[in-house]
């Protein structure tokens, strides 16, 4: 009988980590502006703030949280205009907090551009932070990837953040500061079966920002990678629509080599998590606070599931003895707090 045939739910789940592998969380969550910030609140006064995949999710409440706590927030989205945009800009209104939306779609060299452009123009032209925040998700085996799914993943999870990250560097490079927050996950430290190339993103984009942060030493500007466990966001929605297209059009053959993986494609429930979406923009907002220079390369935010510390206080051993004498040596050991 071929592997993973016989596995159960429960075997899949793994913990909230497997949110893609099965349930990939659909919100149970409360709406944005009826969230408690009362928890951890620095204050980020007179910060800028670009924001991809603001439309919902983590890009949404880390706009209204970020705000809240004094910034100014460009909250960028595709497909503008829509009604999450005018949503946005009616609670800002509301509340009199500092949020622009801008429109940005992170799978076009121009529109990041334009849209960096845009903020810039606004701004004088400085920008304190760039949280990249934008992504997506497709389950299913990896042969049953096809091309299109392949080239949609990638340019959106990693290319599209390394265009936000070539946009705003001279700015940032011109000022002296900066911080740069990718939104990984900690399917970038470890895999799960069935999930498509989401690790293969995710572990690309760990590897992209911590060079990056290496690189970016001289020049006074943060790398801090939050790595989110299990939380419930539209992204599984979304990921369902992207799945359920893949799979309706993969032959029968590579659908019927995984049986119990490809099942599920384009149709999981989404139950499974109570986890408050909120950590993950406290985090940021936390890090964003901290002083130049002593911000961590890593952040792993889930109340209970962290199982990729191991790896990344593993890994940072390694890149240490690897490295640490050499002529990197500086900036590995600036990064990694040694």
């Amino acid at each position: 009988m071929p592997i993973f045939q016989t596995l159960d739910r429960r075997h899949l789940m793994l913990g909230s980590a497997a949110l893609a592998a099965s349930a990939p969380l659909l919100s149970h969550a409360q709406e944005p502006s009826q969230r408690d910030d009362t928890v951890a609140r620095p204050d980020l006064t007179g910060k800028t703030i670009l924001i991809t995949g603001s439309s919902s999710g983590f890009g949404r409440l880390g706009a209204e949280h970020y705000a809240r706590l004094g910034a100014r927030v460009f909250a960028t989205m595709r497909n503008l205009p829509r009604a999450e945009a005018d949503a946005l800009r009616e609670l800002a209104e509301r509340e009199s907090l500092e949020i622009e939306v801008v429109e940005i779609d992170v799978t076009s060299d121009a529109s990041v551009q334009a849209g960096v452009d845009t903020v810039l123009d606004r701004t004088g032209g400085t920008l304190d932070v760039l949280v990249n925040n934008a992504g997506i998700a497709v389950t299913g085996p990896v042969e049953v990837q096809d091309m299109t799914a392949t080239q949609l993943i990638f340019d959106t999870n990693v290319m599209g953040c390394h265009r936000l990250v070539r946009a705003v560097l001279p700015a940032m490079r011109a000022q002296g500061s900066g911080l740069i927050v990718p939104v990984s996950s900690q399917l970038g430290r470890l895999i799960i079966p069935g999930i498509g190339h989401y690790s293969a993103t995710k572990f690309a984009l760990e590897a992209m920002s911590e060079q990056l942060a290496y690189e970016l030493v001289p020049h006074g500007i943060d790398v801090s990678i939050i790595q989110p466990g299990g939380y419930p966001t539209q992204i599984w929605a979304n990921q369902n629509r992207y799945s359920g297209a893949l799979k309706a059009r993969s032959d029968a053959e590579r659908l019927a080599a995984y049986p119990a993986m490809t099942a599920r494609m384009g149709g999981s429930d989404g139950s499974g998590s109570t986890t408050d979406p909120m950590d993950v923009p406290r985090a940021i907002a936390e890090i964003i606070a901290m002083p130049q220079g002593k911000r961590p390369l890593r952040r792993a935010v889930h109340p209970t599931d962290r199982p990729q510390e191991a790896a990344n206080a593993a890994l940072a051993e390694a890149q240490i003895a690897f490295l640490g004498e050499s002529p990197y040596g500086p900036a590995i050991k600036a990064v990694h707090g040694s």
